[in-house]
């Protein structure tokens, strides 16, 4: 655990949403298994990854300035439609018109926290402002938010910031509108592409390990004190909060 230091002073945290503070993997897999009920059976937990992996490059290509909506119900109905039109996975598409489609996409909106979650946000918020800085739409992310328990002070969106991450502009614009200088403010998240866009915008940096994100790197991340990229590395929401 890292020692306090590093994130003193800071007035407002955001936080990565997908992987950071819900398990997108388990939920949407588990959702998709009760949405085909009994006598279907589909790795879906291999589907949702590979919708997962769409999002990834669909994001990145709009954070770069291509083509997309910056809607994260657009954007996942697209990929969506993408998948059951491929190989793998066109033997489904006959069975999902759209309204099931539509149906399907909404299962983002419901995504559990992980275990410390709810618990660790209460606590950090007791202590400074808290919100989302996501990928995900704002209806999304209230939605979520009312399902899992998280309590935001405040919710920004690609959809709201204009872009995706880690487009300068959607840490930038969040900073601006907390009214507070960069190192001020602390993005939280799992991913460590985010955490180094953030840093570099002067931004305080603080690294979740979570068991779905990172697989490669994750538990060689280090603190600056110990070396490493990031102000601080905790395991859960409820260590970070223990911190302030």
């Amino acid at each position: 655990m890292a020692a306090p230091g590093p994130l003193q002073g800071v007035e407002a945290y955001v936080f990565d949403v997908f992987g950071t503070v819900v398990d997108w993997y388990g939920s949407v897999s588990k959702a998709l298994a009760d949405f085909a009920g009994p006598g279907i059976e589909e790795d879906w937990g291999s589907l949702v990854k590979a919708w997962r992996s769409g999002y990834a490059e669909y994001t990145a290509r709009v954070a770069k300035g291509g083509p997309g909506s910056t809607n994260a119900d657009v954007m996942h109905r697209e990929v969506l439609d993408g998948l059951l039109e491929s190989p793998q996975w066109k033997h489904l598409a006959p069975l999902w018109d759209n309204s099931k489609r539509e149906e399907i996409v909404l299962f983002w909106h419901k995504l559990h926290g992980w275990p410390d979650s709810s618990r660790g946000l209460h606590r950090i918020k007791e202590k400074a402002v808290i919100g989302t800085l996501s990928n995900g739409n704002v209806r999304l992310l209230v939605d979520m938010a009312k399902f899992a328990d998280l309590p935001w002070d405040v919710v920004f969106s690609g959809e709201l910031l204009g872009s995706y991450k880690p487009n300068p502009q959607v840490y930038l614009k969040a900073i601006q509108h907390l009214s507070v200088s960069p190192e001020r403010c602390a993005l939280v998240a799992a991913h460590m592409y985010d955490l180094r866009a953030a840093g570099s915008h002067g931004m305080k940096t603080v690294y979740v390990r979570r068991p779905t994100e990172d697989l490669e790197v994750r538990d060689g991340i280090r603190c600056k004190e110990e070396g490493g990229e990031v102000d601080v590395v905790v395991d859960s929401l409820e260590e970070l909060a223990a911190l302030l």
